[in-house]
């Protein structure tokens, strides 16, 4: 996993679980997102997401 602050250009594909959203990421691994819109339209696609570790 990430530290604290890592820059993160991942793609993948976007699921709810739970309440939240997570990126399944191409790659292998994933990553729970913080996000401040909810992203309904995109659920169940492929998506890119740019951000910061943040825990």
């Amino acid at each position: 996993m990430s530290s604290i602050g890592t820059p993160i250009d991942e793609t993948g594909l976007l699921v709810r679980e739970h309440g939240a959203f997570v990126l399944q990421c191409d790659r292998g691994g994933r990553y729970v997102l913080e996000l401040p819109r909810v992203p309904v339209d995109h659920v169940q696609k492929r998506v890119r997401v740019r951000g910061v570790v943040c825990g």
